[in-house]
């Protein structure tokens, strides 16, 4: 009788979630922003960044209402906040627009961020096709906190109603900061963020979503290179805890502290990283990947028994393998490439098998095969940027076991 009940509890909330989905179409493919559009109908509630979970993979713990957005300026964990870090989340908690570049998976997930925090949010993406699968997974992740119980409908329709999307770049110029979340590659960087300074207001901030290629060349492409900054979400950002900023060498101070209030303000906790290849995060965790794939390579173990081992070796969540299989093959191709050439060391140079797959188009969860296959997941495999939203759990799903390649590492 008792699952009888927790059956029938799941199947309305599960209803809810349709429900909410389906009734507020509140945003538009490709409308202008509505600039009367208050940011916020009711005052922001502060969210500690010690509630959104870290590396296990786990959902922020919170409850959303109506009236709820991100963290505060007010909200101040403990005495280590330097003057400059509180004005930072002062100055953070006054920005109203947030401009996102491509609608990704790391980019919708931004922009959610964004509007769950109470600003209103430009989504930019050059493809149509790529704003509606944008649109669509924040409608699907809004539904699943709703599902569990962990944001109210009214909460989630507002959300959705301060996103509007734009396959233009000309909203921006309402934007107080740009986020840039296109594919992993230096020269379409530089080009979208010189083109968001010929738009953005002088004021703006342009941070990139980069996760390895340096900052303060980004910023040379500017008239602004003391307000252009990194600003390294985790995947799935909506779920992960962290988010790494990156201060080029003309990065400014108050740039570099209003950034970080704005990621306080989406509940977040930050590490600070100087410019070089790789940052902290990717100059540690992409050779842990890349040396996986010579172990598989090499046949030193199954991806199974190579994932397992450092799941419960190590105690992470997630093994290499189907990591990388999560964040993009083609991403991790590209940063260890940036490593190699960055550093200059041999130890730094993609696994051959690592590039083969991507030479194939196994690209990972996106595409529905990488090292794993993931039926029913695939997007395609022309777009680094591309892919379905989920969450950094070992046990998300399962996956069928892709072909093993067996041998010795080359040039070795």
């Amino acid at each position: 009788m008792a699952a009888s009940r927790l059956s029938l509890r799941a199947h309305r909330s599960c209803s809810l979630a349709r429900v909410l989905i389906s009734r507020h179409g509140l945003w538009t493919t490709h409308g202008p922003l509505a600039l009367g559009t208050p940011a916020l109908s009711n005052p922001v509630v502060s969210t500690p960044a010690s509630s959104v979970s870290g590396a296990s993979g786990g959902s922020p713990s919170r409850s959303y209402s109506s009236g709820d957005a991100g963290g505060s300026a007010g909200d101040v964990a403990g005495s280590d906040v330097s003057p400059g870090e509180l004005a930072g989340r002062k100055a953070a908690e006054g920005l109203q627009v947030l401009g996102v570049v491509g609608a990704g998976q790391m980019g919708s997930g931004i922009a959610q961020l964004g509007a769950m925090a109470g600003m209103r949010v430009v989504l930019a993406d050059v493809s149509l096709a790529a704003l509606d699968r944008g649109m669509g997974g924040i409608k699907e992740s809004l539904g699943r906190l709703v599902m569990k119980g962990r944001m109210d409908e009214a909460a989630a329709a507002l959300t959705l109603s301060r996103i509007h999307s734009s396959v233009e770049l000309t909203p921006m110029e309402h934007a107080d900061v740009v986020v840039e979340a296109v594919a992993e590659s230096e020269s379409v960087k530089r080009n979208v963020i010189a083109r968001l300074d010929g738009i953005a207001p002088h004021h703006a901030v342009l941070a990139s979503n980069t996760s390895s290629i340096s900052i303060t060349r980004l910023a040379a492409a500017t008239s602004r290179p003391d307000k252009v900054i990194g600003m390294h979400f985790m995947n799935p950002p909506v779920i992960m805890s962290l988010v790494e900023v990156v201060r080029g060498l003309a990065t400014s101070e108050h740039t570099l502290h209003l950034t970080k209030g704005l990621a306080h303000r989406f509940g977040k906790q930050v590490c600070e990283a100087r410019d070089y290849p790789g940052f902290i995060v990717n100059r540690l965790l992409m050779p842990m990947i890349n040396e996986a794939f010579y172990t598989l390579l090499e046949g030193v173990g199954t991806a199974e028994d190579i994932d397992r081992g450092m799941r419960l070796g190590t105690n992470q969540p997630m093994g290499p393998l189907h990591l990388a299989d999560f964040i993009g093959l083609d991403t991790c191709v590209a940063i260890m490439r940036v490593l190699h050439a960055g550093l200059g060391d041999a130890k730094y140079r993609p696994c051959p098998l690592l590039v083969q797959y991507v030479d194939a188009g196994w690209l990972g969860r996106k595409t529905g095969r990488g090292v794993y296959e993931y039926p029913g997941h695939g997007v395609r495999s022309d777009d680094s940027s591309q892919g379905k939203e989920g969450e950094v759990e070992g046990g998300a799903e399962k996956p069928v076991q892709g072909r093993q390649h067996h041998g010795k590492r080359a040039g070795h």
